[in-house]
């Protein structure tokens, strides 16, 4: 899979006659002498596979291919018997190539060393710039170095662009494998939601349920949450990224959650809103099925052909028909949209491209600012919500502290969409079947 990506940017490189840099990342710390747990920069694992910080892949789309005239060479950590038995194993230069299938490998410490010579007679170098000031003063010294050799009839790279128009877009349309693994992300994440619904009772605590979604993940053979995963509870549903997570589970009160599994760096991304206990009642019914036919509503129209754009607004439709029927908000429907009078209660956009990261890459926007249309291999998630938070004087009290969202992470197909997360209850009565299953849950 990472070698027909590599495959696949190496063409758009020759178009342009330009080399590729693209860096793992390093290791960030966390507090004193602890780092994070380490996790490579999404295009390096795009195109590698590899998951070893320190280590940069450089593309070169006029080599033939082999050890003396690469095409992709990978510099990496050397092997080193002493860091490995305090920090971990390391792959090491003379396993790389043959493990990574690169054409060849380097030592980490000699990049900078080689990197003018190898950027010699390309026109241009894509490389993401911005997030460490030390690396780019290097990248853009390696250039002028290059660019002296001028007079000696070497052709130096003038532009240095960022990836969002080339690789990114190649990694906004995902190849079987990749969708393998992101039905894989979905299935370990299905299995969370419907043990979260299970496991919530009243006198809980949201940290309790964020543990059991946390365990599922890592369990099932997962490399963790994709995002800090969002568990809460009555009124803390009302901030959109609420991550404390270590309120009481009360009775009679809704519980958001916003979490998906991270599958080989492959993200889900999913919420689901539920009665804590067990039963909705009639007004938090009233809300919900508004939300769920306004997701219904946008999901059809991800499809083939169809403006970006158009799930949006047939979900905002919905939801504002729905305030207008609850009397939330006054007037006619077209009026209202005109006036974005459910804003204050709707907040955010209805979706965004999902992959390796779940805000994925990839433009939403033609060159002239029309939306681009939806095409097989696309994933885009489609989240209404409706949230009325316990401080909303404009509202009835009937309706404060309430937030409702429900998401999927929907696949375009030639045909029309599959819905990766389907599996997961969301109709009020499938809901309410979930949270009356076991309370608790058999952790095996």
């Amino acid at each position: 899979m990472h070698q027909a990506h590599r495959n696949n940017f190496l063409e758009v490189l020759a178009a342009r006659n330009a080399a590729a840099i693209v860096f793992s990342g390093d290791h960030k710390v966390r507090n004193h002498d602890c780092d994070y747990r380490f996790r490579p920069e999404s295009d390096f694992v795009y195109l590698t596979g590899f998951d070893e910080p320190d280590s940069v892949l450089l593309l070169l789309p006029n080599g033939e291919g082999t050890a003396e005239s690469p095409r992709s060479i990978l510099f990496l950590r050397e092997r080193d018997l002493a860091m490995e038995t305090w920090h971990g194993r390391r792959l090491g230069v003379a396993r790389a190539t043959e493990a990574l299938g690169v054409d060849a490998a380097k030592p980490i410490s000699e990049f900078w060393e080689h990197l003018p010579r190898l950027l010699q007679n390309h026109e241009a170098v894509i490389c993401a710039t911005g997030t460490d000031a030390d690396r780019d003063e290097k990248l853009l010294a390696a250039m002028h170095r290059v660019r002296l050799m001028a007079r000696n009839g070497v052709m130096a790279p003038m532009a240095l662009e960022h990836p969002r128009e080339s690789l990114h877009e190649l990694r906004l349309y995902k190849n079987r494998p990749e969708l393998d693994v992101m039905r894989r992300a979905a299935a370990v994440t299905t299995e969370a939601h419907i043990a979260a619904m299970k496991a919530a009772q009243p006198g809980g605590n949201e940290c309790e349920i964020d543990a059991l979604i946390d365990y599922t993940f890592r369990a099932r053979g997962g490399t963790g949450a994709a995002y800090n995963n969002i568990v809460a509870g009555g009124d803390n549903a009302c901030i959109l990224h609420y991550v404390e997570n270590n309120q009481e589970l009360k009775d009679g009160q809704l519980l958001l959650i916003d979490a998906g599994c991270e599958m080989d760096y492959y993200a889900t991304d999913v919420t689901r809103t539920f009665p804590i206990g067990g039963a909705f009642t009639e007004d938090q019914k009233a809300l919900y099925q508004i939300v769920l036919d306004a997701q219904l509503a946008g999901i059809d129209e991800v499809q083939d052909g169809k403006p970006y754009n158009g799930f949006h607004d047939a979900a905002t439709r919905v939801l504002c028909q729905g305030l207008i029927d609850l009397g939330i908000i006054e007037g006619d429907l077209d009026e209202a949209l005109a006036e974005k009078r459910y804003v204050p209660y709707t907040i955010h956009k209805t979706g965004h491209w999902l992959g390796l990261d779940v805000h994925d890459m990839g433009a939403y926007t033609n060159e002239d600012g029309t939306p681009r249309t939806f095409e097989p291999g696309m994933v885009v998630t489609v989240e209404p919500g409706l949230y009325f938070a316990e401080d909303n004087q404009d509202v009835d009290p009937r309706w404060r502290g309430i937030g409702i969202r429900i998401e999927d992470d929907i696949l375009v197909t030639p045909t029309g969409n599959e819905n990766l997360t389907a599996g997961i209850p969301k109709t009020i009565e499938e809901v309410e079947a979930a949270c009356a299953g076991a309370s608790t849950p058999v952790l095996a």
